[in-house]
């Protein structure tokens, strides 16, 4: 994935085209009622619930199915209590992968996420066994238009985030994880809201694989998103414009 912006390196997730509805609305749903769980149900003052929401407008989620996630979560409805756990392990070519899930059976999405690595050639990890590679960041992503290239770093500077990138079709913003709040703020007071902004976890360093390694952790990825607990996967790996140009062939 060289030349691409370095969030697309970071974070590996299936196009909308690729994945089907129900699945991704799932993960929203989860997301919301999480989200409003864990603080006000005014997305406003819970910024959390405001980027999922913002999430499922730009995937088409209804509007009741948004409400009413809204209010399973905020307890007017009884919902499912889903607890967020963090797995990590290792890949094909070395790879490292960190797995954020929301789940209501600990065993099951653990069990199911240790058979993915074991079917394609990796191995889930004890808690800590990669995540010291990554750093827990702020990302904010504006599109192309939003503004040129120098608007956007001079704001990005001012509002105190650490770095911006360009590929032409967005603006990639990372912050430190402590400052995202006051960094997302300030950019939306200059730009509006911005597409999407969440925290990740990006990679100090990548690891370039060969073609069949990249096979492999293609399909571990796809399996591991394919999972309905599965929120976001993320992964330190890189691959080539050429060879990724015949994996999708």
């Amino acid at each position: 994935m060289a030349g691409h912006s370095q969030f697309k390196n970071i974070m590996y997730r299936k196009g909308a085209q690729d994945a089907k509805k129900a699945k991704i609305f799932t993960k929203i749903i989860r997301e919301i009622i999480s989200a409003a769980k864990g603080g006000a149900p005014d997305p406003n003052s819970n910024p959390r619930l405001r980027s999922a929401i913002q999430w499922a407008r730009e995937e088409n989620l209804p509007r009741d199915r948004i409400e009413a996630a809204v209010k399973r979560g905020s307890g007017n409805i009884d919902a499912d209590h889903f607890e967020a756990v963090r797995y990590e392990g290792y890949g094909p070519g070395g790879t490292a992968l960190i797995i954020q899930a929301l789940t209501d059976n600990r065993n099951r999405t653990a069990s199911d996420i240790r058979a993915a690595f074991s079917k394609f050639g990796g191995n889930l990890g004890e808690p800590g066994s990669v995540s010291f590679m990554f750093s827990h960041a702020g990302l904010i992503a504006y599109p192309a238009a939003a503004a040129n290239e120098e608007a956007m770093f001079e704001a990005v500077l001012e509002a105190g985030a650490d770095n911006c990138e360009f590929d032409g079709a967005q603006h990639s913003v990372f912050c430190a994880h402590d400052s995202f709040l006051q960094v997302r703020d300030a950019l939306e007071k200059r730009f509006g809201a911005p597409a999407f902004a969440k925290l990740v976890w990006q990679p100090q360093n990548t690891v370039t694989v060969n073609e069949d390694q990249a096979k492999s952790l293609l399909k571990l990825i796809d399996a591991l998103e394919d999972n309905d607990d599965v929120q976001e996967v993320f992964a330190n790996f890189e691959i080539p414009e050429a060879m990724l140009a015949r994996l999708s062939a």
